[in-house]
């Protein structure tokens, strides 16, 4: 797995930073102010929140006046969906093998 990989499996692994996420990817492009006051905690630990998102690409700012508008950037999510795609296959072949084995074993 690649370094970019992992950056995206930890910042989604915490819940606040999905629920972040789901809802900039729900209703667009909000400010930080707008972030805080749907998730429950401190604007610091939003604002923190938000910096590994977009470390890891997944969010970009725009600054406007005193506020921060961020929005998701849904096509950032393209890594973490060919891993799951080539770990399905996987898993597929590997249970296809099996039903095999055990349909020999059952004759």
């Amino acid at each position: 797995m690649t370094t970019h990989q992992d950056a995206l499996f930890r910042s989604l692994a915490d819940p606040t930073r999905r629920a972040i996420f789901e809802q900039l990817c729900r209703q667009g492009e909000q400010t930080v102010g707008t972030l805080t006051s749907s998730a429950g905690v401190a604007q610091p630990t939003v604002s923190k929140h938000l910096a590994v998102l977009k470390q890891a690409g997944l969010v970009i700012d725009r600054h406007a006046g005193r506020q921060t508008h961020y929005s998701a950037r849904v096509e950032a999510l393209t890594p973490l969906m060919d891993w799951s795609r080539e770990m399905t296959g996987f898993w597929e072949a590997r249970l296809d093998a099996l039903e095999n084995l055990l349909t020999r074993i059952d004759q």
